[in-house]
């Protein structure tokens, strides 16, 4: 398996998500095949010393809904970040990966340090 370490030190996070997306479909390799899986491992460190650009920490808003009534629930994206930034991070990144059955196997390549 081929790791590829990523520093997110002073980088904006939605560029580092796309990188990170890319790599871990092999988009990067010259054998890519969408078919097939990717033999790689994405390592990221520093996530906390990344940057958000604009007002995003503040107006960016994440709902989550229980079924019930009045079961809605909102939290912005600084709140989020200040609890887990890793699956901040991992939520990101799953969102850009294709949406298909090899979505879950791709994002276990995913690791922090």
């Amino acid at each position: 398996m081929t790791t590829y370490p990523i520093d997110a030190t002073n980088q904006s996070l939605g560029r580092i998500a796309t990188k990170v997306a890319e790599v871990l479909r092999g988009k990067h390799l010259a054998s890519y095949a969408p078919e097939k899986l990717a033999n790689v491992e994405v390592v990221i460190s520093n996530l906390k010393s990344a940057k958000f650009t604009g007002k995003k920490l503040e107006q960016k808003t994440y709902y989550h809904y229980s079924g019930y009534h009045s079961g809605i629930r909102a939290r912005n994206l600084g709140e989020e970040w200040a609890k887990n930034p890793q699956e901040v991070f991992r939520h990101m990144v799953y969102r850009m990966l294709p949406d298909n059955k090899t979505r879950d196997k791709i994002i276990k390549n995913l690791k922090f340090q």
